[in-house]
């Protein structure tokens, strides 16, 4: 059995590594990540601002974001990103359509 305490610790842990991995992987687009699983890089950094705000802790979008980028997201953008096809922004509308609850 797993205490409380140690199971934030482990989530925490697993969430930095999943970070460390995406900051590796620059050669991943979010637009894929968001294809394939209906979540990218993005998601991550808002979820971790929202975290933040359930803790009184007020942070932009930006600085949310950076904690999952590693450098600011427009730099990133800058650096890494590519154009998106069509076949990936459908393939992303559609994954992205999996994540709302049905009515």
């Amino acid at each position: 059995m797993i205490d409380d305490t140690t199971r934030t610790e482990l989530e925490a842990a697993a969430f930095r590594r999943l970070v460390s991995h995406l900051r590796h992987r620059t050669d991943v687009q979010n637009i894929d990540l968001m294809g394939h699983t209906g979540f990218c890089r993005n998601c991550l950094g808002d979820w971790y601002r929202e975290a933040a705000a359930e803790k009184g802790i007020d942070l932009s979008k930006d600085e949310a974001r950076e904690a999952v980028y590693g450098m600011p997201p427009a730099e990133w953008k800058e650096r890494y990103q590519t154009e998106a096809s069509d076949e990936q922004v459908q393939r992303m509308n559609e994954s992205v359509a999996k994540n709302q609850a049905p009515a």
